[in-house]
């Protein structure tokens, strides 16, 4: 081979990727311990193992290695001249290992729980529920977010949401929180001031309001009250149930509402229920999250307090 192709040949070896050969982690970490602290016993004590558990993992890495890193005598243990060009190197990176995982830590107590959750849901259940939170979770931040589209994770940096549904989503883990019952609703003024509203039949003389992203609401109501015929000649439709629900207080007509979002209300007689007729859906609200992903400490405190508030009586306190 001429002195030229030998010399591309060596260019060419040079150029390959080198290997990564990591030595074994586990006993590479201990062995960093016990040559920071000067021994088996103070590295035991730090990492909460035996002595001879330190002594073992040291001896993996010496075999590894081929050489001793440590001196064992009946006075200890002492670092050779390998173990101490050893420490030398590792001891940098280590260093930067554990600072990288404090900052890690102190990220995840920080970082606030991102929870999307339909506008309607938020402003009429959880945000009045929030403050009783915050006071049993001081150092646990919330982001709300809303929208009435289906959450998507992979796309979104969304931790929770909820969602209303059959509690059955592909790749999402689901906990129930409460059924959606619903039935018409309006306000006092509109009963007082007429036209009649004693039966279901008399919702044909009114004007029924109805929520464009809940649009089955006053079909699957009448149906299960066993009133599908009931024909009405008026309506108005509204792009959100928020908006649908303030008609209603304002005496446009009469709505669909969702007992669970409007105890505030019911309480203080802003809407009435003139037939005391609530249907249960086949839906109910869930907090769901990536089955995939192991729930943080936050998240897990969240959905819990979520649930015992589901489960709780219906009216949040009002000032």
């Amino acid at each position: 081979m001429s002195a030229q192709a030998a010399g591309r040949a060596a260019q060419s070896e040079m150029a390959r990727p080198m290997s990564r050969r990591m030595p074994p982690l586990n006993p590479l970490h201990v062995f960093e311990v016990a040559a920071r602290l000067g021994g088996f016993t103070r590295a035991a004590e730090e990492l909460n193992v035996t002595q001879s558990a330190v002594s073992r993992q040291v001896a993996v890495l010496e075999s590894y290695f081929g050489q001793r890193l440590f001196q064992r005598d009946r006075s200890g243990a002492s670092l050779t001249e390998a173990g101490r060009a050893l420490a030398v190197e590792i001891a940098e990176p280590f260093a930067r290992l554990a600072a990288a995982g404090g900052r890690f830590a102190e990220r995840e107590k920080t970082d606030p729980v991102r929870l999307r959750a339909y506008t309607t849901f938020a402003t009429r259940w959880l945000i009045p529920r929030l403050p009783a939170f915050r006071l049993l979770n001081p150092g646990v931040s919330i982001f709300v977010s809303n929208t009435v589209k289906p959450v998507d994770f992979e796309r979104e940096n969304v931790d929770l949401a909820i969602q209303l549904g059959s509690g059955d989503w592909p790749g999402l883990a689901a906990h129930l929180l409460f059924a959606d019952e619903i039935e018409p609703i309006c306000s006092p003024a509109l009963l007082r001031k007429g036209p009649p509203l004693e039966s279901i039949e008399d919702l044909s003389g009114h004007t029924l309001l109805h929520s464009y992203y809940r649009r089955r609401d006053w079909s699957d109501w009448l149906t299960e009250a066993g009133h599908p015929e009931v024909e009405h000649g008026r309506s108005l439709v509204f792009e959100s149930s928020t908006l649908t629900y303030q008609a209603a207080v304002e005496g446009l007509g009469v709505a669909i509402g969702q007992n669970r979002l409007l105890a505030d209300e019911f309480a203080d007689r802003r809407l009435v229920r003139p037939f005391a007729h609530p249907v249960t859906r086949n839906l109910a609200y869930y907090v769901v999250w990536p089955a995939d992903r192991e729930p943080s400490r936050k998240m897990r405190l969240l959905v819990s307090w979520l649930k015992q508030e589901a489960d709780g009586a219906g009216a949040p306190p009002s000032a």
